[in-house]
């Protein structure tokens, strides 16, 4: 990581100009092509796929989307007066006409009567579109909707519904990322008291965004990526990408105010806190892409976008960032920093010249964190460990309550806020025809022969005398096909849990009683029965996922830490801090605390894709915090071995910063609320919530509470792990001060009474010389191998083990780091394993690249003894 900082550094104009040439060569074709957005999918094997492929089958022009146009006569009158009528026969005529409709059902036609309520006051007509929503360009929804609303007047009220409606509304919401920007600004800026301090972090953010998002959407070309993948993608790349610079800037400054040259404080920031943002980033990406493990299209799109823009964020932190960083200097620093530096340099002789090498007196770091309150604060928290460990669950457990009612299910336009055309038509219909009508059930029946019609007709009447069923409506089969559709209004709105049961009682009782003895092949579908189906999937398959992330993030923190109870712990704070994020969600969208107010519509379920997507980012972004804080404290463990003081010291001296960072998150988060869309809104709402209590909470008080309770135990590791998992150092070379170590330089001493006090102050450091001779040292040489410690060899690495780690994490270089080639195992990090490539070809290699390992193992050990036989020789000679 070091030759990486220092050679963006000096080459900085030469890697913004490759940034500039990237977003370019993404940004063109990207505006030429445009996107793919598509929410289409389906669920193989569900009843409602089956339904929907055999209605596109054999009627696809019944399988195009279906929306409806609602009338309203607001003041005394009915739909079926004469100039209510012309006016809506024409309106209807006009958007008949209109591209991409294939018909209009009018309530006026031989089967209208039932579209006009009892008291004759609502109607509604259906639009039938050529395709599904997600494939009627929005234009054309558009069109239909200025067309039929420019019937209103006075007395009659018109609004639109259905899928199609929905999508091009959200299309027109505002993007509200700015608004996180300008809130991250104000923080960075109170942070740094710098204006390029702030601007520094956005700049990366947003250009490693930028090339995120334009990869995002060129991908959509090439797999399928939901509409609401961009905007995830957009919501966790950019407060990662603000937090990982943060995080990066803050630790350079500190070698800016501490006296060391922008070069080395750059260096040393990428070579410590660089390495913690490409861990912690590759903890993130690895739990976006255990959405994999899932196979349903549109999550396993929004974990790749989600992915690629995170990735890209990394890579932006250990490239473009040194390189700005070489560009602004020591104007990082406020004017009064550098007031600060400049007379501390001059009074203790050593000019700053900027070029390494230069001297420095060093601060006494740990003093001054002693007197700062996050000191006195983990202080405190380590004398009452056992009351803040108690009092964090506390507050846990009661937000985690709500989530033990969550129910999982799909928004549909009764959530959308009031006001819009899409929630007035929800609302009509709920009040002409009954909350049912909003969510009708489609039950495709499929004749075998023609006399499984009174099969067919004792499934109607059987269907019609279901509890829970408003009413059951069969449309003309069709002779060529003998496929008949059958439409059932349940009682009770699309979300409410009635509705759920009566498509378990149809599908297990109902359906298969009429089914038997006949040639009969029915399936339940409609957008209803969808979207229980699919809430269904997911809650089956949510253990599945999350042991998967759990494993993996487990596993990568254990390489990084040489411990089991740090992971383990990780792990259960990650737990809690979902179920109290969790808990809120359901409060504010299930229980409707206060979404009215915020503009995201009435109370209703939770969406059923929100916990394994949010369990994905929240996994990713609890491990970031956990590797910043246990990293330092894992830094002074490895000097100290005092258990109790990493502790405290790393959560003096990392708790400011998380928590900076921490609020930057909430802010962007909390942007995305205000857009108006209740699916981003969820998320917003709920990762907002979970950083705030990871950080302030959990990391704060009951992460540091439990390993001074665990004690020494919390860096316990087995030996045979020990052996056989890769070593990686996220905290870079040990250094006890932060600062560089002051060098006397060497001075010619012409009297004799200097020669006599540079003797015996050479005696006192433990050095012997002549008389009249200085003292003989050894000249420099090239670093090479740490000598080891121990003269037992090392183990010999094994093909076996080295193709375990190849197979389940070698596209992020794993199987390098376990060989000790870190270099390139950095290389593949950054890289996804030179994007699959090297990694196929490493399959093939292994074995040789194996022995190549044990070859260097042996000269390494073999190097220490020979150095060993030397010093003797050196000392003899010196002495």
């Amino acid at each position: 990581m070091s030759a990486l900082a220092r050679w963006c550094f000096r080459h900085r104009l030469l890697v913004v100009g490759i940034w500039a040439t990237l977003l370019v060569a993404l940004a063109v074709p990207y505006a030429t092509l445009g996107t793919s957005y598509s929410d289409e999918f389906s669920l193989p094997g569900l009843e409602s796929s089956k339904a929907q492929a055999r209605l596109q089958a054999s009627e696809p022009q019944q399988a195009g989307d279906s929306d409806q146009i609602v009338v309203h006569v607001r003041r005394d009158g009915s739909i079926r007066d004469a100039a209510v009528r012309q006016k809506v026969t024409s309106m209807l005529d006009r958007v008949e006409a209109l591209p991409s409709v294939v018909s209009v059902t009018s309530m006026y036609g031989p089967t209208g009567a039932p579209r006009i309520s009892k008291d004759g006051r609502t109607a509604y007509a259906t639009v039938t579109f050529d395709a599904q929503a997600e494939r009627i360009p929005a234009a054309d929804v558009t069109r239909v909707i200025d067309t039929a609303q420019a019937a209103r007047d006075a007395d009659l009220q018109v609004e639109l519904g259905g899928q199609a409606v929905s999508l091009a509304a959200e299309g027109e919401a505002q993007g509200t990322e700015a608004i996180g920007l300008v809130a991250a600004g104000i923080i960075l800026f109170v942070a740094f008291g710098s204006l390029l301090g702030m601007l520094l972090p956005l700049l990366v953010a947003v250009a490693a965004l930028g090339a995120g998002l334009l990869a995002v959407g060129l991908t959509s070309h090439v797999m399928t990526l939901g509409t609401d993948a961009p905007t995830v993608a957009a919501l966790i790349g950019l407060g990662v990408g603000i937090d990982y610079a943060l995080f990066i800037v803050t630790r350079h400054r500190t070698g800016l105010r501490n006296g060391l040259a922008p070069e080395e404080a750059a260096v040393r920031a990428l070579n410590t806190s660089g390495r913690a943002v490409v861990f912690a980033g590759l903890t993130v990406v690895t739990a976006l892409l255990g959405l994999l493990v899932l196979r349903i299209g549109p999550l396993t799109g929004m974990g790749i976008s989600a992915a690629t823009a995170v990735l890209f964020t990394v890579i932006a932190a250990v490239t473009l960032l040194p390189a700005l960083l070489g560009l602004f200097g020591g104007r990082l620093l406020n004017r009064r920093q550098r007031r600060a530096v400049t007379t501390r340099n001059a009074g203790t002789g050593h000019p700053t010249t900027g070029h390494p090498g230069t001297v420095h007196p060093p601060l006494n770091t740990q003093r001054h964190a002693t007197a700062m309150p996050r000191s006195r604060w983990a202080e405190q928290v380590e004398r009452h460990r056992t009351l803040f460990a108690l009092a964090a669950l506390l507050v846990v457990t009661v937000l985690s309550l709500p989530a033990l009612s969550l129910r999982l299910g799909t928004s549909d336009a009764g959530n959308d806020p009031k006001g819009t055309t899409t929630r007035a038509a929800y609302d009509l219909l709920a009040q002409g025809f009954g909350p049912g009508s909003n969510g009708p059930l489609v039950l495709v029946a499929q004749l075998g022969a023609p006399s499984d019609a009174s099969a067919l007709n004792r499934l109607v009447s059987a269907v019609r005398s279901t509890p829970g069923v408003a009413s059951a409506t069969a449309g003309p089969d069709t002779a060529a096909t003998g496929l008949s559709v059958i439409e059932v209004v349940p009682t009770g709105a699309p979300q409410e849990e009635t509705t759920s049961a009566l498509i378990t009682h149809l599908r297990k009782d109902v359906v298969p009683a009429a089914e038997r003895g006949s040639g009969l092949t029915v399936y339940v579908g409609g957008t209803t029965a969808a979207s229980d189906d699919l809430a269904g999937l997911l809650a089956g398959k949510l253990p599945l996922f999350l042991g998967v992330i759990v494993g993996l993030g487990c596993l990568l923190l254990m390489v990084a830490f040489r411990s089991v109870l740090v992971p383990l712990t990780a792990a259960v704070m990650n737990l809690l801090a979902s179920a109290a994020a969790f808990g809120v969600v359901v409060a504010v969208f299930q229980w409707g605390w206060g979404s009215e107010l915020l503009g995201l519509g009435k109370a209703g379920p939770v969406e059923a894709e929100l916990p394994v997507i949010m369990l994905a980012i929240l996994f990713g972004l609890s491990m970031d915090y956990q590797v910043f804080l246990v990293s330092r404290m894992h830094e002074e463990w490895e000097q100290t071995r005092d258990n109790h003081r990493a502790i405290r010291i790393g959560q003096a001296e990392t708790g400011r910063l998380i928590n900076a960072a921490a609020l930057i998150m909430i802010c962007v988060f909390t942007a995305f609320v205000l857009g108006g869309e209740r699916v981003i809104a969820e998320y917003g709402v709920g990762l907002a919530a979970a950083v705030a209590i990871d950080a302030f909470v959990l990391r704060t008080v009951l992460v540091p509470s439990l390993m001074h309770l665990l004690g020494r135990a919390n860096w316990w590791l087995p030996a045979w792990l020990e052996r056989i998992l890769p070593r990686v150092s996220i905290e870079g070379a040990p250094s006890r001060e932060p600062d560089p170590v002051p060098v006397v330089p060497v001075v010619p001493v012409p009297d004799r009474a200097a020669r006599a006090e540079r003797t015996a102050g050479a005696h006192h450091m433990g050095v012997a010389t002549t008389a009249g001779r200085p003292a003989v040292v050894p000249p420099r040489s090239r670093p090479g191998p740490t000598p080891r410690q121990d003269s037992a060899p090392r183990a010999p690495k094994s093909v076996a083990v080295a193709y375990l780690w190849w197979f389940f994490l070698g596209l992020f270089g794993m199987h390098h780091f376990y060989l000790g080639r870190t270099g390139r195992g950095l290389l593949y990090l950054c890289t996804l394993g030179i994007c699959g490539l090297g990694w196929l070809a490493d399959a093939l290699t292994l074995p040789r690249q194996v022995r190549s390992a044990n070859a260097r193992i042996v000269r390494q050990d073999i190097a220490p003894r020979a150095d060993a036989t030397v010093a003797p020789a050196l000392d003899d000679h010196v002495h």
